[in-house]
């Protein structure tokens, strides 16, 4: 027998296992029977029912009598993990590619309590003015989608993303703006418009662990600047790092940071970018969460001190309205702008118009800042409530800071506690949190954790706290 038939069933049950792990295959689901798999995949009844024995061992999926094979209820994630010890022993290095896509897995699967989801429940959006707004698609709009609109995006949307700057920032024009898919293609693009592959990009430490795999793709060097949990990024530690490490650009989150809630001060905001324009260096922001803040004012972007047109600001509605309307925005001057634009033209040709039309709707009809406001009590409410239940049921020692505005929890566990090892804990107990170790390129931050607050605090948020809390104490033993 060949290698490749002898191992053909650990291909296939090496393709149902990813699919049980992404969620194609859903928690108690059935699977097809070794009959159906025969006919459809051409394969040997013996080699499919080796997969299945081999899913059976790991504990992916069960077999219930004259019914057949299922996914089992909790999918063990944690099983090529290496096993490690707790206390203080030093812990092991792991893959943080590995984790991370692990992370993503679990946050998007239904069946866990969303504890490190950065996003909001669909229960604070305002579903039924969306769809009474999408019943009322015009003939115009759908027809629309039958052509493509121009890479920079339609200029309705533009000029109602500027008129959002009054009294934030002077000078703005529509022309300023460039719709992108999201605030994730802003960055990039961004990126792709600055540096290229072998340059060395400055960024906080920690930070959002996606933008990590983004810089890794790209083939981009990865600078970390120390980065306070209230106040944002060390001033003199990111001169150093300019002097020292001749960084070609920088990535910053000035506005209630993910994942450390913090808010940088206007003085410390000016400084950052004065001292990056000095030595000629671009700046690309992230500032998706300024929209949801818990005080009187919305904060300055870092783009309000700019003087050398070196700030690329970006952003998206996908964490004040709806994740699946793929809009977002890189507000820029002239010195970038066209080739953003043929960089925007060569990723993805054009931001889907419907997607635009349906938020230049939303925006004139006044309902979103109506909207706003709502959330923002919301958030303000429920960052309140979880780090409330956090006091009441971990241990003392646990640290936190209650940011000023978004719904993310930057929590330092007890010493001797392992982030990674109580994620997967608590991945056990269906429930999914954030180890702060892929927040950092350098398996900093293990002892943290991210905890959202992105859901109004039921009894099965405030049980599940409970449960992590014991968890816990448990790994301090």
């Amino acid at each position: 027998m060949t290698d490749k038939k002898r191992y053909r069933y650990k291909t296939l049950a090496g393709d149902i296992e990813k699919k049980i792990l992404n969620g194609t295959y859903l928690i108690g689901e059935k699977l097809p029977s070794i009959r159906e798999l025969q006919v459809k995949l051409n394969l040997s009844i013996n080699t499919i029912y080796r997969a299945f024995i081999e899913l059976e061992k790991t504990g992916l999926i069960e077999t219930r009598p004259k019914s057949g094979y299922y996914v089992k209820p909790i999918p063990i994630l944690s099983r090529n993990f290496p096993p490690r010890g707790t206390g203080k022993k030093q812990p092991q290095k792991i893959d943080s590619t590995f984790i991370s896509n692990e992370v993503q897995l679990a946050m998007s699967n239904p069946h866990y309590l969303p504890l490190g989801t950065a996003a909001l429940s669909p229960e604070l959006m305002p579903v039924k003015e969306i769809i009474q707004l999408v019943k009322r698609i015009t003939f115009r709009g759908i027809q629309s989608i039958f052509s493509y609109t121009l890479p920079e995006g339609e200029p309705e949307l533009r000029r109602l993303l500027a008129l959002r700057t009054v009294g934030i920032l002077e000078k703005v024009q529509p022309e300023n703006f460039i719709i992108t898919n999201g605030c994730t293609e802003a960055l990039i693009l961004a990126l792709k418009a600055v540096v290229k592959p072998g340059d060395t990009v400055a960024i906080e430490a920690p930070t959002f662990y996606g933008i990590l795999k983004v810089l890794k793709d790209m083939g981009i060097d990865i600078v970390e600047v120390p980065t306070d949990p209230v106040t944002g990024v060390y001033v003199e530690k990111l001169e150093q790092t300019v002097t020292n490490k001749n960084p070609k650009a920088c990535l910053f989150m000035s506005n209630f940071h993910n994942p450390l809630g913090s808010l940088m001060p206007d003085d410390n905001k000016e400084q950052v970018v004065r001292l990056l324009n000095h030595y000629e260096i671009p700046l690309i922001e992230d500032d998706i969460y300024s929209s949801l803040y818990h005080g009187k004012e919305r904060p300055k972007p870092l783009k309000f001190w700019d003087k050398k047109d070196l700030v690329l600001s970006c952003s998206s509605f996908s964490k004040t309205l709806a994740p699946g309307l793929r809009v977002g925005w890189i507000l820029t001057g002239d010195r970038f702008k066209n080739r953003l634009i043929e960089l925007k033209r060569e990723s993805s040709i054009a931001t889907s118009y419907l997607d635009q039309y349906i938020m230049i709707e939303i925006l004139k009809s006044g309902s979103y800042e109506r909207h706003l406001r709502h959330l923002r009590r919301c958030t303000r409410n429920q960052l309140q409530n979880v780090a409330q239940a956090i006091h009441d049921c971990f241990p003392r020692e646990v640290r936190l800071a209650i940011p000023e505005g978004g719904f993310i929890l930057w929590v330092q566990l007890p010493e001797g506690v392992d982030s990674v090892e109580l994620y997967y804990k608590a991945l056990e107990r269906q429930i999914s949190i954030l180890p702060g170790t892929i927040c950092s390129s350098t398996d900093q931050f293990r002892d943290y954790v991210r905890i959202s607050c992105g859901h109004p605090v039921s009894s099965e948020i405030l049980s599940g706290i409970k449960v992590v809390g014991d968890l816990i104490r448990d790994l301090r033993r």
